[in-house]
């Protein structure tokens, strides 16, 4: 299905997810793409759409609530159904209309809130396809989220470090820095803001998630507990903290701190990564790596600027993590749940590894975060310990650092700068 566009073709950033909403919307009648608010899925979606319901607009969702079945008929396909989880009886609609008409291509409904669709009034037939969309990474920013190119993680993956390409203008750690707090929601990367109006973008967005958009979800949280959790959050984020340290640290009990966790990951704010759990292995430390999904919204939670960002080790480290993760997130998700991400850790911290990336097959890539210009082989150390433990398993490994060069450690190990992911 070409994907039809409501706007002039300068006017839409290409993005990733472009390629796998045609392919599925050719094969199958009703796909689902959900992520964070304001970061581009209505405005992806309407490249695809022939009409759009806006079900977050009440004149346009009062239609859908009196008698969704009627409302959906007559409309050109493919019909969106924007905001969905705002008439959640739309799913319903669309599972009778898809039950009398299989044919592909028929409805996209977008949300920002992750469900659980079994709680819905829709069985598993496998009508319905799920797509993840999140910020715009450095790619979509530059405008080439559909170029045909293979990626860092696909030359990874492919073993090809001849695959690996680097940007003619190479940022240094200052760069990393601002690029972090500028985030990837498209109202902010894709215009030049004074950092006083990014700033106050950022702000005011988390302060609406965090009191409009939570009371919706959760009307009996307290706004100040919420909020200080999810300053505690992103103080750990790219971190193993224990749930007890989470919540001690919140000045919260542990049953609130489990509803806000939950809350959180709805509304696509937060993250985590689980520990790799393999019999290769052993003293594994078990925690879970939390993140927070946009390094700008951190940042925003703990006041951090530039210059205390780069006054502090710790914090650097982790909004430098936080950051990739927030260009990987993306193409993860696009390449389908059998691609998996892991962190590893053993007892005592004796050996880590921040991301490991499993794919069909269980061979892996495994990646190192170094907030430094000048690695060294010493900073790939515990992915040879990785490498010699799985054998053939190991596909590749990377030191990510903020330095300029692209530098060859040793077998299936090499130091790759952190803009290779859009060279």
């Amino acid at each position: 299905m070409a994907a039809v566009a409501d706007s002039p073709a300068s006017a839409y950033r290409p993005r990733l997810a472009d390629g796998r909403l045609t392919a599925l919307l050719d094969a199958f009648p009703a796909v689902l793409v959900n992520g964070p608010r304001a970061i581009g899925k209505t405005t992806t979606a309407r490249q695809f759409a022939a009409s759009v319901v806006r079900l977050d607009q009440p004149a346009q969702a009062a239609a859908f609530l009196a008698d969704p079945d009627a409302a959906l008929r007559g409309r050109a396909e493919p019909i969106l159904l924007d905001e969905w989880q705002e008439v959640p009886g739309v799913l319903g609609a669309v599972k009778r209309a898809t039950d009398d008409d299989s044919h592909p291509g028929r409805f996209l409904l977008t949300g920002s809130v992750r469900s659980d669709l079994e709680n819905q009034v829709w069985p598993g037939t496998g009508r319905l396809m799920r797509v993840s969309m999140y910020g715009l990474n450095e790619l979509e920013i530059q405008g080439r989220g559909a170029a045909a190119r293979q990626s860092l993680l696909e030359a990874l993956i492919a073993a090809d470090p001849s695959g690996i390409t680097l940007p003619s203008t190479r940022p240094d750690l200052v760069d990393y820095v601002a690029l972090a707090l500028r985030g990837g929601f498209p109202a902010v990367a894709l215009h030049s803001l004074k950092p006083d109006l990014q700033d106050a973008w950022i702000n005011s967005y988390l302060d609406q998630l965090l009191t409009r958009d939570s009371f919706s979800m959760l009307p009996d949280r307290n706004h100040h507990k919420l909020d200080r959790y999810f300053q505690t959050l992103a103080a750990g984020s790219a971190g193993q903290p224990t749930n007890k340290t989470l919540y001690d640290a919140a000045g919260i009990d542990a049953r609130t701190a489990a509803a806000y966790d939950a809350l959180l990951q709805a509304l696509f704010i937060a993250d985590d990564i689980p520990a790799w759990d393999t019999n290769q292995l052993s003293r594994l430390i078990m925690l879970r790596k939390r993140y927070v999904v946009d390094p700008a919204l951190m940042a925003a939670a703990l006041n951090a600027t530039t210059e205390t960002i780069l006054a502090d080790g710790d914090l650097l480290g982790r909004i430098i993590d936080t950051y990739v993760m927030a260009q990987l997130r993306p193409e993860i998700a696009l390449r389908g749940s059998r691609t998996r991400v892991f962190h590893v850790r053993t007892k005592g911290g004796r050996e880590e590894i921040d991301i490991v990336i499993e794919v069909p097959g269980g061979r892996v890539v495994a990646l190192e975060l170094k907030a430094t210009a000048a690695p060294s082989s010493r900073d790939a150390k515990h992915l040879r310990w990785l490498r010699d433990r799985l054998g053939d398993r190991f596909i590749y490994g990377g030191v990510m650092h903020t330095g300029p060069d692209l530098i060859e450690f040793d077998d299936r190990i090499c130091a790759i700068p952190i803009c290779a992911m859009w060279g």
